[in-house]
């Protein structure tokens, strides 16, 4: 007494990845139409943490904390899994970070899967390697995968990090809390490029930006308790898993 109609066309996919499914129903006077919904689950993805320096266990535990599962990067046969959908470069040294990733001949390939759009997220440090262009240090080696420029140490020593809120004008964060950002001898980023988003800023000075896949902050994140960026760019892998997946 039942047919189940999967037309193409009459599936719609919010935001919420909501389907919906018409059942007709079929009696001798009548016949309606009943209307269910079912949630269609996010592609599961996993975050490779490079663990060549500084605080990638914390970025570790805050994905592990929304239910993102993460794998440690600390080799060229690591970045090769099958089932990396993105990398994150974390808080540190960055020229440290720089001569690893160069000396485990692991640059070049870094450099090659963010040009194939693989989603990267660098904080601090990170945001230095994911950089086009370092102030006054031309010849650092790093990944160039977002047009912006970028001077380190601009705050200047670590007595001088210092914490602050600060201002976003991304929907979902507007109307909440502000984002705290914790400054450790933090860059600068003093130069954006064309196609490069401003999703935060401290006063008038970009703090955390993003150019496709690409997120970057001059500050860390993965030290506080608020793990909406984290969730931010998760969100921004899963988009990525649904369209090499389509």
């Amino acid at each position: 007494q039942y047919n189940l109609s999967t037309k193409q066309n009459n599936v719609d996919v919010t935001s919420h990845f909501v389907a919906r499914i018409s059942f007709l129903q079929f009696h001798p006077r009548k016949m309606t139409v009943m209307e269910v919904h079912t949630t269609i689950p996010p592609p599961p993805i996993r975050i490779g943490v490079l663990e060549l320096q500084g605080d990638f266990a914390e970025h570790e535990l805050m994905f592990q904390s929304i239910n993102v599962a993460t794998t440690g990067i600390r080799t060229l046969e690591d970045l090769e899994q099958p089932n990396i959908h993105a990398l994150v470069i974390p808080g540190g040294e960055s020229t440290t970070i720089s001569k690893l990733l160069v000396e485990y001949k692991m640059m070049g390939r870094v450099q090659e899967m963010a040009k194939a759009g693989l989603p990267m997220f660098g904080t601090c440090a990170g945001c230095i390697m994911l950089c086009n262009d370092i102030v006054d240090y031309p010849l650092q080696p790093r990944i160039s995968a977002i047009d912006i420029s970028v001077k380190r140490n601009a705050y200047g020593a670590q007595v001088d990090s210092f914490e602050c809120d600060v201002h976003s004008d991304v929907k979902a964060w507007m109307n909440g809390k502000p984002l705290h950002a914790i400054h450790i001898r933090a860059p600068r980023i003093s130069r954006i490029g064309q196609g490069v988003q401003v999703l935060a800023r401290f006063g008038d000075v970009p703090v955390l930006v993003q150019q496709g896949n690409v997120l970057v902050t001059s500050f860390h994140p993965e030290i506080t308790h608020d793990t909406r960026i984290h969730e931010y760019f998760a969100d921004i892998v899963r988009e990525y898993v649904r369209k090499i997946k389509a």
